[in-house]
């Protein structure tokens, strides 16, 4: 509800008198109105701003590169820079028709002309062919001074959730780049305008020109502070106003609970991430066996790494994806522990004895890689699970490795078990199930959780090519047979944390890990 001074005043008790409700206005409206500072800790500087970069931090970019499309709440697709699209031809043509009367920050009009100057700068080329939208480009046409036309060679799958990511897909004014096209300034449509920038912070005034709500505090100041600690220090100092955020400035659970316990307000957001067990079936007989990976599977006790590494932040998974996500497909009860199902399955499975099973003459030892870099508490989480999986009889060896160690081991398959996080919103479900589980998609970076050539890939490609109604069954089917071959071991739905001062009113998380939560905040006195 919005409130104003009619509904203030009438919600106010007569026996607070007047001159107590009129105060009381009077101090709102000076939030509301006045001017003010917004300080985010940042965990490195901003970096490379050009939205055809991947150098920058995404939320930096968000402040002032705006897209045609906005992903909100739960994957709705928002209207942005586009107010209205249509997609025709079965999915091979994309009518967008562009919003009125919105300039970049200096001056430039935003229109079709320079919106197809700034689509012409990613669409179709190679170094972007990882987005469906670039991959299948054909042409671009403008139809008018605020209508616009775009081909593909095939249907797109999720292509206007595509056009929601923070890069390539945001707008830089045409003026931003040099002669030679390069990237010079970064001047965007957002409400945020680049004032100053270096190694310890980034500065932003409000750009008054702005054609939506303009926020109601005119500065942020984006503090560079790497140390964790210390940027905990400064939250309690009352030296910064926000920080956390997988990709901003995180916070452990175990800070979250320190701030707490010191009277700062902590949100706790369900995230939209997922923890996920790999097995890898083609590193020894063991895991080859679905009846073995689903005891390691029910071995497991979620509940207790929520608590061990997440201070019960977190959610035990059932599923790849949590309902948080469109179509994150049925969601089912994460399976609890059994260890008395996980012994018979393993005996079943011809593993007997103790305190190590073995079978032929060979002991069931696996080995689990974990980057704490790469996955932070992944160590923790490790022990966790070596402990419980030695009580059915199975002798886990963990090995930890850096962040650069981790990625080459995952991609040359050096490993039994590992772990994955899935990519998160706006990339999923499609991100990553693709990325993760399509053997033919190139992956050079994280490696692959699953594949499956002869079984999962044409389920994958079936619905990946689906379209409107057939989208959601032909996706199911990708998650039964995960679940029906115990291909992988969902773990926990990975919270995300921020914290935030007491002078910071309003505030929410943002709908993805990609974006800077500065909308709908008022600074208090």
């Amino acid at each position: 509800m919005s409130l104003n001074r009619r509904t203030f005043l009438q919600a106010t008790s007569a026996a607070l008198g007047m001159a107590l409700a009129e105060a009381a206005f009077a101090r709102i409206a000076y939030a509301e109105g006045a001017a003010g500072t917004l300080r985010v800790a940042i965990a490195k500087p901003a970096g490379n701003l050009d939205p055809q970069s991947h150098y920058a931090i995404w939320a930096i970019q968000d402040l002032m590169f705006e897209p045609l499309v906005r992903y909100g709440k739960g994957g709705q697709i928002e209207p942005y820079l586009a107010t209205d699209w249509k997609i025709e031809d079965g999915g091979r043509k994309l009518l967008l028709t562009l919003r009125q009367g919105v300039t970049f920050q200096d001056g430039t009009a935003f229109d079709a002309a320079s919106c197809k100057w700034n689509l012409e700068r990613w669409l179709g080329l190679d170094q972007f062919s990882w987005m469906n939208c670039s991959k299948y480009f054909e042409s671009l046409e403008v139809v008018d001074d605020h209508r616009i036309t775009l081909h593909f060679k095939e249907p797109v799958l999720a292509l206007m959730q595509e056009l929601s990511y923070t890069r390539p897909p945001r707008f830089l004014s045409p003026k931003s780049v040099g002669a030679d096209g390069k990237f010079v300034e970064p001047v965007g449509t957002g409400p945020w305008r680049q004032v100053s920038a270096d190694d310890t912070q980034s500065v932003f005034e409000r750009y008054d020109g702005y054609w939506g709500d303009k926020p109601s505090y005119d500065r942020v100041e984006a503090k560079v502070i790497p140390d964790p600690r210390s940027r905990v220090a400064a939250l309690r100092a009352n030296e910064i106003d926000v920080t956390g955020g997988f990709w901003i400035a995180p916070l452990t659970p175990e800070e979250a609970k320190q701030l707490e316990a010191a009277g700062v307000n902590v949100v706790i957001d369900p995230g939209n991430v997922t923890l996920v067990m790999a097995f890898n079936p083609d590193r020894g007989e063991a895991l080859k066996d679905p009846q073995v990976r689903k005891a390691v599977s029910i071995g497991i006790d979620r509940a207790a790494i929520s608590k061990a590494l997440y201070h019960g932040y977190a959610k035990p998974a059932g599923n790849l994806f949590s309902a948080a996500l469109p179509y994150a497909g049925t969601q089912h009860e994460a399976p609890v522990r059994d260890v008395a199902a996980a012994s018979a399955l393993l005996e079943k499975a011809g593993w007997t004895g103790s305190p190590v099973r073995s079978k032929d003459g060979k002991p069931l030892t696996l080995e689990l890689v974990v980057s704490p870099d790469a996955v932070p508490g992944s160590r923790v989480i490790a022990e966790v699970i070596q402990s419980e999986l030695k009580e059915i009889g199975i002798d886990l060896v963990v090995r930890s490795v850096d962040h650069a160690s981790k990625h080459t081991d995952m991609l040359e398959r050096k490993y039994d078990l590992g772990f994955f996080l899935t990519y998160g919103a706006p990339y999923d479900p499609f991100g990553s199930v693709v990325g993760l589980c399509l053997s033919t998609f190139d992956n050079d970076v994280e490696g692959k959780l699953v594949t499956d050539p002869a079984n999962l890939d044409p389920l994958i490609n079936a619905a990946t090519a689906a379209t409107g109604d057939q989208i959601e069954p032909s996706i199911q089917k990708v998650y039964d047979w995960l679940r029906d071959n115990d291909a992988i071991a969902p773990l926990v739905y990975v919270p995300s944390i921020w914290a935030h001062s007491k002078r910071v009113q309003g505030f929410t998380s943002p709908p993805t890990e990609y974006d800077m939560p500065y909308e709908h905040i008022v600074l208090a006195e």
